[in-house]
């Protein structure tokens, strides 16, 4: 008990340290209207920059400074880039409320009173788009009640600020509201980097992560190495911000940005929109970057002015030295973009680094078979709904209708906020996009996420759908495998809606109006910001009380959608003997694949529940089918999730082999806990992606990547694994891995990890939870 409460007060220490620097600040400005009693450190972080600076002695790259800025320890913490592990004090935690409930049950198993940071919950996942915005929210509220309801009392129990259903996606709430030049911000979201348009570190994490930041416990970061892109020119015509990430991840593919955070830089960035940036940070995440950012500037300034916060703008300008990059600093990559040259582009299907230009992709599909009839166009997303997009889109729309033609395409729009909805309705933009055809749907994330309620089509049913999302793995936005789904910007969305086919180029393709006459799109201009102020619509935001101690929350024994958690089993001091192989993946296996969304979404506050979706995406290499796997004591093929509750139950452990990048996509934790919950022990690849991996190692589970990818090959379905070395587990040094094939023979091969010493007593305790409860005790 010592130990934790050293740790607690060392944490307190820090927060009344923060408090007393700020009040000799030069000036005195509250992280959000929110909370009036947390102040923005830019003195702190100046402090802290300057440690590190002496001691590097080299320009430091802007990512660098806001990371290094927010160090525990900046006098003593090891810096290599790539190699060690930081501890980091993060300003503020964001949960969206299909995590949040993970996170908040591990955090009442914690047993602390109040949260250490400032934290926010955003309803925006449960909200499935059927009918369109006021009738599906009705609906969620309706159907979701009891999370909604375990969500709003433990906030108001824990200190957590709540957002209700119907307020919007948590990034576009975050951009409105609590992202600023400098913030360090961690949230259970992947596409949390998109508060890296207003120049902050905005990290994705699992829900373990954010239990420690809400703890008071440093937050640990593996030092990310820097790629700095380039822009030069500038942004004209049909050509966006969406292309800029677009023609990135051509580039980078979906893990090159793996360890490494993204930074934008040069001339061309002054073309683009605060909002824009947002866009190109949010869609990082698609190339496994830690996070993305971009320096401070006017555009910035100007957009944190309209929201609200001038203040905040005011103070950034007297520290902007500290919120731009070092003159001469060094990246460890540097890609060049020229803006004046790039090209509208569509990235597709079924992957989103497979990057075409908008002229190009239509030959492309014809060739490859891809259906070139689009059956739906979406815009919208936390990826793209500001209103520069929603904007830019009417502008599209306005040109058909004057020519009397609508979508071909069905066509939805999603908004991003309560307060985007009601500015672009003030402002006629929602009433253009319903005139050619839109349906408006509620302000959440629907059908980006798999929250659609598709009819048009029937399952298996081939067919080609473009949105302006960030993601479009195979079956994500509708669970159908044969849905070929391309992310684009919005108004190429629409543009394509309104022709109907991949075959369209806007640039150069003319479309006939309803009086027969031929006519060209010209390129769509929209103003970034609303000439009046944003309209903010209903107030949505619910305040932690001053004064908890009265508030109850509930988890009833019986529910189907909660479920308290358990501790897992710590660790038995023995190498992990005779492991079945539960499936060996072949090929892509994403978060979606591991832990499916969608209808799922109800059960990711019931552990047991949503096991039931174990791994039912990924394909077997044995025949080639998803959720189809050998029992090995039975020899019948069944459904993964049946097949590990069949190991568990007879005391049988079990490790999964995976391919490239494994657990790319979604920050979801639920990939990782539903393993463990399971009865798994180890997950063995060539490569991880970086959220998934450590949420791994929260959860007590064995993170191991092959010293040689190919021994990938040497492992059959049918074999059993043996792990040793676990009594001499230490940072850097390789596990052995002995598999034993059924004809009794047997070869051994190495395993490399990427424990610290702190992920280690992880592992130990069974878990990162665990090991915080040892602590407390």
């Amino acid at each position: 008990m010592a130990l934790f409460s050293s740790v607690l007060q060392k944490a307190l220490c820090v927060r009344q340290y923060h408090v007393a620097s700020v009040l000799c600040q030069r000036a005195k400005v509250a992280m959000s209207h929110f909370e009036p009693n947390e102040y923005i450190r830019y003195d702190l972080l100046e402090k802290n920059i300057n440690i590190v600076r002496k001691r590097l002695n080299r320009p430091l790259t802007l990512s660098e400074k806001i990371v290094y800025g927010h160090l525990d320890d900046p006098a003593n913490q090891e810096i290599e880039r790539g190699k060690t592990y930081l501890r980091l004090r993060p300003d503020r935690v964001a949960m969206q409320d299909a995590t949040a409930q993970m996170a908040m049950l591990q955090f009442i198993s914690s047993g602390l009173p109040k949260v250490a940071v400032p934290s926010t919950i955003h309803c925006d996942h449960l909200i499935e788009a059927q009918l369109g915005g006021e009738k599906d929210l009705r609906r969620a509220k309706d159907i979701n009640q009891e999370v909604y309801n375990f969500l709003a009392t433990a906030g108001a129990k824990y200190g957590v600020g709540f957002w209700r259903p119907g307020s919007g996606i948590i990034h576009q709430i975050i951009l409105e509201n609590y992202a600023y030049p400098g913030v360090l911000l961690i949230g259970t979201d992947s596409h949390t980097p998109n508060g890296g348009g207003l120049g902050g570190i905005c990290i994705g994490v699992g829900g373990a992560d954010a239990v420690d930041v809400m703890a008071g416990i440093p937050w640990e970061l593996k030092c990310p190495k820097v790629i700095g892109v380039k822009l030069t020119g500038s942004l004209s015509g049909w050509t966006s911000p969406k292309d800029v990430i677009l023609k990135v991840a051509g580039i980078l593919t979906v893990k090159g940005g793996t360890g490494a955070i993204v930074e934008y830089h040069g001339p061309g960035v002054d073309s683009i929109s605060c909002t824009g940036m947002a866009t190109i940070c949010n869609m990082g995440a698609e190339i496994g970057a830690t996070t993305s950012v971009f320096p401070y500037n006017h555009r910035m300034k100007k957009y944190l002015s309209k929201t609200g916060r001038a203040d905040i703008a005011n103070l950034a300008e007297e520290f902007k030295d500290h919120l731009v990059p070092d003159p001469g600093c060094q990246y460890d990559q540097v890609i060049e973009i020229n803006l004046n040259e790039l090209k509208p582009h569509i990235n597709g299907p079924f992957t989103p680094d497979l990057a075409h230009p908008v002229a190009e992709v239509g030959t492309v599909a014809e060739k490859e078979g891809w259906p070139l009839d689009i059956r739906v166009g979406l815009i919208g997303s936390c990826t793209n709904s500001s209103y520069e997009d929603m904007g830019r889109s009417a502008a599209v729309a306005k040109q058909a209708l004057a020519h009397g033609l609508k979508c071909k395409s069905q066509f939805t729009i999603t908004p991003g906020s309560e307060q985007i909805r009601a500015t672009i309705e003030r402002d006629g933009y929602a009433q253009i996009l319903r005139d050619v055809g839109g349906i408006v749907l509620a302000n959440a994330c629907g059908p980006c996420i798999g929250q659609w309620d598709r009819k048009d089509i029937k399952k298996g049913e081939k067919n080609t759908i473009v949105t302006s999302y960030n993601r479009n793995f195979t079956g994500r936005n509708d669970a159908n495998p044969e849905t070929h789904a391309f992310v684009t910007s919005p108004e190429i969305v629409t543009a394509l809606a309104i022709a109907g086919t991949l075959k369209f180029n806007p640039e150069t393709d003319f479309l006939t109006g309803k009086d027969g006459k031929k006519f060209k799109l010209e390129a769509p201009d929209a103003d970034e910001l609303p000439r009046s102020d944003f309209d903010p619509g209903q107030d949505t935001y619910q305040h932690p009380p001053k004064d908890s101690s009265g508030q109850r929350v509930d988890v009833s024994p019986t529910s189907q959608r909660l479920q308290l958690l358990e501790p897992f089993d710590k660790w038995d001091g023995k190498d992990l003997e005779d492991l079945q192989i539960l499936i060996k993946v072949k090929g892509k296996c994403t978060t979606d694949h591991i832990s499916a969304a969608g209808p799922w979404l109800k059960f990711r506050g019931h552990l047991d529940n949503i096991s039931n979706n174990l791994l039912i995406g990924a394909i077997n290499i044995e025949n080639g089918k998803a959720n189809s796997v050998r029992n090995a004591v039975t020899q019948e093929f069944g459904p993964v999730p049946d097949t590990a509750r069949y190991y568990k139950k007879h005391g049988i452990r079990w490790v999964v082999i995976g391919d490239e990048n494994y657990g790319e996509g979604s920050s979801r934790e639920h990939a990782a806990l539903e393993p463990r919950h399971l009865g798994g022990r180890a997950i063995i690849t060539k490569s991880f992606a970086r959220i998934h991996e450590t949420n791994l190692k929260k959860q007590g589970l064995l993170p191991l990547t092959f010293a040689d990818p190919s021994d990938y090959n040497k492992i059959h379905p049918v074999d059993k694994l043996t792990i040793q070395g676990l009594k001499d587990f230490a940072p850097g040094k390789p596990l052995k891995c002995v598999i034993k094939h059924p004809n009794g023979t047997q070869e051994t091969i190495l395993l490399n990890h990427t424990f610290n010493e702190t992920q280690i007593e992880w592992f130990r305790a069974g878990s990162a939870l665990n090991r915080m409860k040892e602590l407390q005790q």
